[in-house]
């Protein structure tokens, strides 16, 4: 077929899943766009997929990964954008938002420009930038109007790593103010930096060493305290906020309690707080740090009040914080815990684990499945209507989701590029059978057959207060 004629995909027999409910339709796609939504639709077309007794998703939205970063000139993270894309691909998910980060002394135009070359021609789902800003001292402030003009509409602070990352509150404010002038978002690492600093050199002075002393040196109280200082700085300046990988259920609860005071602040979790404890910091040897991530997982109760959240919007998206590194980065913290690279793997499982988890086990409907993993980081971040909802002119990003297969995690079958798995051995129900991403198919039955480096940079608008209403429906009929 020539290239100049548009390739017409039907999609039948499926239950068509969006976040405010559910039918039973075909879908009609022309070249990159879905054109039609309907019942017993009688056209022609070039190829059919008969996706009977399964469901039909728009594909899934990750805003939080961190692909091919770069802590020093010997320590990277395992999975770069060409990796770590056909993983998210054959998992079920089409776009990752990655963090660009502003080297000290640097320019946030030179940190975009980094990472469009780490991105560019090498991803194989479609992609955009947060950008995080570590330094005020040049022209930073002035400079985040550019990167709205260049479509980065959102970018990350953080309240921890003192003389690092960290932004003292004063700055914070500076930061959120000129977001909120520009109808940008702010994403918020909150976790009080300097408080987590002084355990940190206390369980170094006692000689607690091992794993564990990395979730007892950064408590969930001081996740909660950061995440109120946040709250109180958004009310303040105006600004949108969006708080990341909140792992305290108290956390959730500031936050929850906000946006029904009209606060513009929305909460992202991940799935290893909502499925894994801190127990995994007591593995047999230095099993433990596999799981040294900031903020660290918590006990059991955490996790089931996180669900809680989630299904009442309390916080509104699911990220992974995908950050994965080889074992033989994470031996180099065997003897010191503080220099475990924090981060792991999970961006090829997020879908798969929250509609077993979520869906299978009665705590999400499988339309606020389709909200937490697509249709909200949509919306929140600008991609709408592009993306997000399997609608006429969206992008064709489109998951047949096979709602009954089975299989075990292991390191041995994932197709992250990563030598562990933190959820080795859990069994999930639930799979993609087809992912389609712009109208071509890239996923067939596990395997990823699109082509590398078709992923293109999806430049966002500033979605402004439509973003901070919650949805007018989560609950659609039964699955």
């Amino acid at each position: 077929m020539p290239d100049n004629i548009a390739v017409r995909t039907i999609i039948r027999h499926g239950q068509v899943v969006n976040a405010d409910g559910s039918l039973y339709a075909d879908v009609l796609i022309e070249g990159s766009r879905i054109v039609e939504v309907a019942p017993h639709l009688d056209v022609p077309c070039d190829r059919a997929f008969d996706a009977s007794g399964r469901l039909v998703i728009p594909g899934g939205i990750d805003a939080h990964t961190h692909l091919d970063l770069r802590l020093s000139e010997e320590v990277r993270t395992s999975d770069d954008f060409a990796t770590g894309t056909v993983a998210a691909a054959i998992g079920g998910t089409t776009c990752v938002i990655d963090y660009a980060t502003q080297a000290h002394g640097g320019t946030l135009a030179a940190a975009l420009d980094d990472w469009h070359a780490r991105a560019g021609g090498r991803a194989a789902i479609d992609y955009g930038f947060h950008m995080s800003i570590c330094d005020l001292s040049g022209d930073a402030e002035r400079e985040m109007a550019a990167m709205v003009e260049r479509g980065v509409t959102s970018f990350k602070v953080f309240m921890a790593y003192p003389g690092r990352l960290m932004l003292e509150d004063a700055d914070l404010a500076r930061v959120m103010r000129r977001a909120a002038d520009l109808g940008a978002l702010v994403c918020m690492h909150a976790e009080d930096g300097h408080a987590i600093e002084t355990l940190v050199a206390e369980a170094r002075a006692r000689g607690d060493l091992a794993p564990r002393a990395h979730a007892r040196t950064r408590p969930p109280h001081l996740e909660t305290v950061a995440v109120e200082r946040a709250i109180a700085l958004a009310e303040q300046t105006g600004a949108r906020l969006l708080v990341v990988h909140v792992s305290a259920a108290e956390s959730a609860r500031a936050i929850g309690e906000a946006r029904r005071r009209g606060v513009r602040v929305h909460g992202e979790t991940c799935p290893q707080y909502l499925l894994l404890a801190e127990e995994r910091y007591e593995e047999p040897g230095f099993g433990g740090a596999k799981y040294v991530m900031s903020p660290p997982l918590r006990a059991a109760a955490h996790g089931a009040r996180l669900w809680d959240a989630l299904a009442q919007d309390a916080l509104s998206t699911v990220g992974t914080d995908h950050c994965p590194f080889w074992w033989k980065d994470k031996e180099r913290g065997r003897d010191d815990f503080t220099r475990i690279p924090n981060g792991a793997p999970g961006i090829e499982h997020r879908m798969s684990l929250l509609f077993g988890a979520g869906v299978r086990e009665g705590r999400l409907s499988v339309n606020q499945w389709v909200e937490v993993t697509s249709t909200a980081p949509a919306r929140i971040f600008g991609l709408q209507p592009r993306k997000g909802r399997i609608a006429p002119c969206a992008d064709a990003d489109v998951v047949i989701w096979d709602p009954r297969t089975r299989r075990t995690i292991g390191a041995a079958s994932h197709h992250m590029r990563v030598d562990y798995d933190i959820y080795e051995g859990l069994e999930v129900t639930g799979a993609p059978e087809a992912v389609f991403l712009r109208g071509e198919l890239i996923v067939d039955e596990g395997e990823f057959v699109g082509r590398p480096g078709a992923g293109q940079f999806v430049p966002r608008a500033c979605p402004g207060a439509a973003a901070d209403r919650p949805p007018a429906s989560l609950d659609g009929p039964p699955s």
